[in-house]
């Protein structure tokens, strides 16, 4: 939980209409637009005047949250965008804890800014660039944290249907459905008191899960057919290189849960998958774990990233080639 003496405080703060703008991390999943949405939809209720700028365009599978299409987005219009961090009172960073998680440009530019920063976030090691941190490397997602925030705040009847279907939203993803171990006994009470708000969980379920173009699922069975197991290290990885995702006219969020295949086959408890990205000059990882192997460890120590023990993040600006060979040999070292 906040600490009780940082929670009056925003507390006072928020007694008065602000300026607020609220920010997800770059290349936003569920949990990052559910939290910020989310957050939104409250603050929104409290009669402040409240932008959600997102670093970059986000995934169309996340476009039927409410309210959406009012996300503006700071790499593909800044001019629009700084006047609205500039005039702001209170910042809002949520499911991330350090500024350049945001882009290098947009993070250059919050470390800037001279503005009240409100954290709500649970990876590890957190920077410090915020006034006010809530942070909780226990808790299933930032989503949960921003439901019992607003309880923190002696505010939960603001909890209304549209509050409740983002924050959900963010939870289901990040949890994996309920299925990873950072899912409590609190997780599903919390989970429980927002299907009573009202929301359709059928049709969010549907919404995130089983809406589907043909070409993502011709991109998932190249994916599986690129898997390369190391079986005497409990390991797998897959590769998508830039010319595999135009060939299946690749679109922004295609590849989210390719990497969990890793996971499902029978004695492998670490997995990645690495994916080509041309424009930006960097081959972007996702690692997954089971059990006690740390994955946020590794990527922080070998791939210029971090995250949770079991799901985190990296990158490489080496060839495809140069960075699996890379992890296949840091691999064997270490789990020998």
């Amino acid at each position: 939980m906040m600490n009780r003496e940082d929670i009056e405080a925003v507390k006072a703060l928020l007694t008065s209409p602000k300026k607020i703008v609220v920010l997800p991390h770059r290349n936003q999943d569920g949990d990052s637009m559910g939290s910020t949405l989310g957050l939104y939809h409250f603050l929104t209720q409290l009669n402040h005047g409240v932008t959600v700028i997102s670093p970059n365009e986000f995934a169309d599978f996340l476009k039927w949250m409410p309210d959406s299409d009012k996300v503006m987005l700071f790499e593909e219009n800044p001019k629009n965008c700084e006047p609205k961090l500039q005039e702001a009172d209170i910042i809002f960073t949520l499911d991330f804890n350090a500024l350049h998680r945001t882009g290098d440009l947009f993070g250059s530019y919050l470390q800037q800014l001279d503005k009240t920063f409100i954290m709500i976030d649970h990876h590890q090691l957190p920077d410090s660039y915020a006034r006010y941190m809530y942070s909780d490397t226990a808790m299933s997602s930032t989503c949960e944290m921003v439901y019992h925030f607003i309880h923190q705040l002696g505010m939960e009847q603001l909890i209304n249907t549209k509050v409740a279907t983002c924050l959900y939203t963010g939870i289901v993803t990040d949890t994996g459905s309920f299925r990873f171990s950072s899912t409590t006994g609190t997780t599903h009470r919390v989970a429980a008191d927002l299907i009573d708000k009202g929301i359709n969980n059928a049709e969010i379920h549907t919404n995130l899960f089983d809406t589907s173009s043909y070409d993502r699922m011709q991109l998932l069975g190249k994916a599986l057919q690129n898997m390369q197991l190391m079986p005497e290290y409990k390991t797998s990885y897959i590769t998508l290189t830039q010319a595999e995702l135009d060939a299946h006219n690749h679109q922004k969020g295609d590849t989210e849960g390719f990497v969990n295949y890793g996971l499902t086959i029978d004695g492998i408890d670490f997995t990645a998958i690495f994916i080509e990205n041309k424009a930006e000059g960097i081959i972007k990882i996702s690692f997954r774990s089971q059990n006690s192997f740390d994955v946020n460890q590794f990527a922080r120590t070998y791939f210029n990233g971090g995250g949770h023990i079991n799901a985190a993040g990296g990158r490489s600006t080496e060839t495809m080639e140069e960075t699996v060979s890379r992890f296949v040999k840091i691999v064997k070292e270490i789990k020998k």
